[in-house]
Order: C-alpha cells, then sequence, then structure tokens
C-alpha cells in the first residue's frame, strides 16, 4: 500500500511542474538564411530566430515556441496548410500575395545592399547600371531591381544572374572573377566584414541599397497564436531591451517603435 502510495505522490507531482514544462505549442516555420537563421534542421540551429524562441520560451511557460523546417519556396504552401503557426522576418511584398495569413509589424529594418570588387578607378558610379552586369543572388529571393519577381528563369534571363542557396557562395563569386554585381543581405554583410577583415578591404559596397524592409511575423489563419498575443511577448521581452540588444547584435536596424499589427 505503501508503494502505490508513493507512486501516487510521484505521479501527482510530476502532473502539476506539466504546465510549466509544456505550454500550448506554437511552430515556427524557418528556413536557411543567415543570419536569421543557420541549419535550422541541424539539432542546434544558430541564428535572430533560434535566439529569439530561445529568450521566449525562458521568458514564460505559456507557449512553447519549436522551429519547424521548410524552404524559401515551400514556406508559403507550409504556412498554408497549417504546417507551422506563423513566420517570422518576412515581408508581405515576397510573394505572400496569395496566402492567406494575418500579420504583425516587427518595427525592424534590414536592406539589401549591393557588392563588388573594389577595383583601381572603380567607385559607386558603378552600381548605377546592372544591365550587362552578371549577377550573384539568392536562389528564391525578391530583389527590389526585378520588381520582387523570383522566377528562376527571368531572373537568368532578363538579369544575367546566377543563383544559388549562400550568401558566401555568392560573396566567392565576386572575388573568383565569376560575378560582377552580389546583392547581399546588409545585416548578413556586416556580420562577414567584421569577421572576415581581409575579404571586407575587398569589397566596394553600394551606398545605393536594392530594398529597405521592415520585418513582419505572419501567422496561418488557424495559429495557435494570435499576433497580439505574440506582440505582448515582444513587449515583455523588451522591458529591459533585451530585445533590441538582441536585433542589434545581428546588425538589424531598431528604430524608435511600438509594436503594432
Amino acid at each position: 500500500m505503501r508503494v502505490v502510495f508513493r507512486q501516487l505522490l510521484t505521479l501527482l507531482c510530476l502532473l502539476m511542474t506539466l504546465p510549466a514544462m509544456a505550454g500550448e505549442q506554437v511552430r515556427v516555420g524557418a528556413y536557411h538564411f543567415p543570419p536569421y537563421v543557420v541549419k535550422p534542421e541541424s539539432a542546434a540551429p544558430e541564428g535572430v530566430l533560434p535566439d529569439l524562441l530561445a529568450a521566449l520560451n525562458a521568458l514564460q511557460s505559456n507557449y512553447r515556441f519549436t522551429l519547424v523546417p521548410t524552404s524559401v519556396t515551400r514556406r508559403y504552401r507550409d504556412l498554408q496548410s497549417g504546417r507551422f503557426d506563423l513566420i517570422l522576418f518576412e515581408s508581405p511584398r515576397w510573394g505572400w500575395q496569395n496566402t492567406a495569413y494575418t500579420s504583425l509589424d516587427l518595427q525592424i529594418q534590414d536592406a539589401e545592399v549591393y557588392v563588388a570588387l573594389a577595383e583601381p578607378g572603380r567607385d559607386q558610379r558603378y552600381f548605377d547600371q546592372l544591365k550587362g552586369k552578371r549577377l550573384a543572388l539568392y536562389n528564391g529571393y525578391h530583389y527590389g531591381f526585378a520588381g520582387f519577381n523570383a522566377n528562376q528563369q527571368f531572373l537568368r534571363e532578363q538579369h544575367n544572374a546566377v543563383l544559388t542557396y549562400s550568401h558566401d557562395s555568392n560573396l566567392l563569386m565576386l572575388m573568383r572573377g565569376r560575378a560582377d554585381i552580389a546583392v547581399i543581405t546588409r545585416s548578413y554583410l556586416q556580420h562577414s566584414q567584421r569577421s572576415d577583415s581581409q575579404r571586407s578591404r575587398a569589397l566596394l559596397v553600394s551606398q545605393r541599397l536594392d530594398q529597405v524592409y521592415q520585418h513582419h511575423a505572419l501567422f496561418a489563419p488557424d495559429s495557435a497564436l494570435t499576433p497580439q498575443a505574440f506582440a505582448e511577448l515582444l513587449l515583455a521581452l523588451n522591458q529591459d531591451g533585451q530585445l533590441d540588444a538582441l536585433f542589434r547584435g545581428y546588425h538589424l536596424v531598431v528604430p524608435e517603435r511600438q509594436i503594432h499589427e
């Protein structure tokens, strides 16, 4: 009888701790795109998004945020089908026109910049004309100069583009003379310049921007988490400036802001 009682007591203690450990699961779509996510399918993904979700999980126990790997081209139908509840660091201009969602403006800015090799006599005027130059682009991404048309055939035929799945590959193509201009995410480029000063000195970075964008969170129609509830979590996380410090650590621009739908 005592053994049964101890077992029941142990089970009761476990049940009492479940709400703090579990919470409602919120699935967040993620595809490889540094510095936002690096290898989301791995056991220890890195980047802005994994760091943000870890901070949110440490902040509270009502929701448990988990990464769901997707791809840059599959993410639309994965959100539509409910494979995940939301996807972060997106822009409604990036091919979401035919997908049902609700959104939250995160009030975080990033940009795309043109990059070329720094050569004698080459200055900012080199970026005035893209036509006739070989462009290294990230496959599946939407660029301002192309009217946000990410179609591979269009980019190859109309803009002489070579498409890869890596910022580093595009920068290496510049270094090896296989491309004239690469279009690189500003936050990633600033991180790369800080970690590789030699390569940084070899590059000419445009003052002209391809696009500046305000990041949004996009929610599936039946998401387990509403935009309003998520905004409240982000505001709570930033009570001591933790959220802004995280974003600035990844070279994202955080203006004076109030997160809102």
